[in-house]
């Protein structure tokens, strides 16, 4: 197990780097750079922006650009940001937090509610439980991201119930660590929910029919030959092998979630790594971006990995080598 552990680590390397390295080509092939707008300022020297792009960097071949940057990661120096003037570091640590927070909340909830759900319709199979897990999967599945962050917007200004945007409140700095904690909580929930809404039904609809396939295999049958109490057989024989297709899935879920969470956040104003790099893109400050576009690729190659782990742990017919 500890030489797979190894091994994926180090199939990351090269997926980053071919990852940066695409981005850093893509950024040298948009028209200007960040100091573009700022030479139609008269107050601001030729002379000072040829220094500043000299400081930059912007001066060279996009490759020379590259292995600057990439010398500068090497060391844990993801670069500064112009558009915001501080370090990269924290300023993507800061949005990465607050971009897992999201994702993490809304997986939880989404496999939390999926789970149980999938299970009940696929026991209660044609009763109105079914058919009503069934709506809410029709219904999450066919509502875009977009379309539900939108309405969740509407929804939250209507009624006041929710903040519109942010991820805490303007006097969040002079409340009790109690105050605060509840107060991003707030913040979270509505983006948490929309963010979760698609994954949801996914999840479920596939629970139900992992479980329903399960059911009718021989030894299901044979186990209940044997006497044993139908919830015996659901929960021990058929659960743990209907489970395991969502683990391989996982990986997958949490892709989607990230790219999700890009829309969600660009609409509904969450402070995270998606809102930061179409922030980056717009104002060409392409360290930033390739900065946020490889710490994404890394969280998706991760999700992938722990599901590989989680697999290995649920099936012991898998072996990894």
């Amino acid at each position: 197990m500890w030489r797979f552990i190894f091994k994926r680590l180090l199939h990351m390397i090269p997926l980053l780097i071919g990852v940066s390295l695409l981005t850093f080509l893509l950024m040298s092939l948009a028209p200007g750079d960040y100091f573009t707008a700022l030479q139609q300022n008269p107050q601001i020297s030729p002379d000072t922006i040829a220094k500043l792009k000299a400081q930059f960097h912007l001066d060279k071949p996009w490759y020379v650009q590259y292995f600057y940057w990439l010398k500068n990661i090497l060391h844990g120096d993801f670069g500064y940001s112009m558009a915001y003037k501080i370090p990269a570091t924290s300023l993507i640590f800061q949005r990465l937090w607050n971009t897992f927070l999201l994702s993490f909340f809304a997986m939880i909830f989404a496999w939390g509610v999926a789970i149980p759900l999938g299970i009940w319709a696929a026991v209660k199979k044609d009763s109105w439980v079914d058919r009503a897990c069934s709506l809410i999967s029709f219904v999450g599945l066919s509502v875009s991201d977009i379309l539900l962050s939108l309405l969740a917007l509407w929804f939250a200004a209507a009624t006041g119930w929710f903040p519109v945007g942010g991820a805490q409140s303007p006097i969040h700095d002079l409340m009790s660590p109690l105050q605060q904690f509840w107060d991003f909580a707030h913040h979270l929930i509505l983006p948490a929910l929309v963010l979760a809404a698609s994954d949801l039904a996914g999840i479920m609809r596939q629970m139900r029919s992992n479980l329903l396939d399960t059911l009718r295999a021989e030894y299901v049958t044979a186990a209940r030959a044997r006497g044993l109490g139908e919830g015996w057989v659901i929960y021990k024989h058929a659960l743990r092998n209907a489970i395991n297709p969502l683990l391989t899935i996982f990986g997958y879920s949490l892709a989607a979630l990230l790219s999700g969470a890009f829309i969600v956040e660009n609409i509904m104003a969450w402070p995270g790594l998606g809102r930061l790099t179409m922030e980056a893109f717009f104002a060409k400050d392409s360290y930033l971006v390739v900065d946020c576009v490889v710490m994404a690729t890394a969280l998706l190659v991760i999700g992938n990995f722990i599901a590989d782990i989680l697999l290995a742990w649920s099936d012991p017919r898998i072996r990894l080598k």
